[in-house]
């Protein structure tokens, strides 16, 4: 895999056991606030480990080759580099907002509507802080918005 692919792939989260409720069990109990805690105090290290190599990377890899075509291929790499992790810093903080929302026992229901949001989504993005419904309406106005 690609270097630039690979470090995109680690935006995902994984290896987490998907949650299996019980029946008549009451939405975002503390068993599923401490499941999604989980997942997302591990996602947060994996991001933090990708930002220490990056910064590791960075200086061994640094050279001030003499080939103008070198030197430019490894700004575009260290460039790309930290874009990607500028995006996951703002990941971080939306993962750290998450983790504040669980606290205060705000999690897991939709900002526009107030309905539960629904644990598979949620499995698929735990940021999530819109219903799959009032996420599609919003990117329907975003896009007529922008056109």
């Amino acid at each position: 895999m690609p270097r630039a692919a690979k470090k995109a792939a680690s935006t995902e989260f994984k290896n987490f056991e998907p949650y299996k409720p019980k029946r008549g069990e009451k939405y975002m109990n503390e068993k599923q606030r401490d499941h999604f805690k989980s997942i997302l105090r591990k996602w947060k290290a994996e991001l933090m480990e990708e930002v220490d190599r990056t910064v590791t990377h960075m200086k061994d890899e640094a050279a001030n080759f003499p080939d103008p075509a070198d030197r430019a291929t490894q700004e575009e790499e260290f460039s790309l580099e930290l874009r990607t992790r500028d995006r996951e810093r703002k990941l971080i903080k939306k993962i750290d907002s998450t983790m504040e929302r669980i606290e205060q026992d705000d999690y897991g229901f939709c900002d526009a509507c107030g309905v539960e949001i629904g644990i598979q989504r949620l499995e698929a993005r735990p940021t999530a802080s819109m219903c799959i419904d009032c996420k599609t309406l919003a990117e329907i106005k975003e896009k007529q918005e922008l056109g």
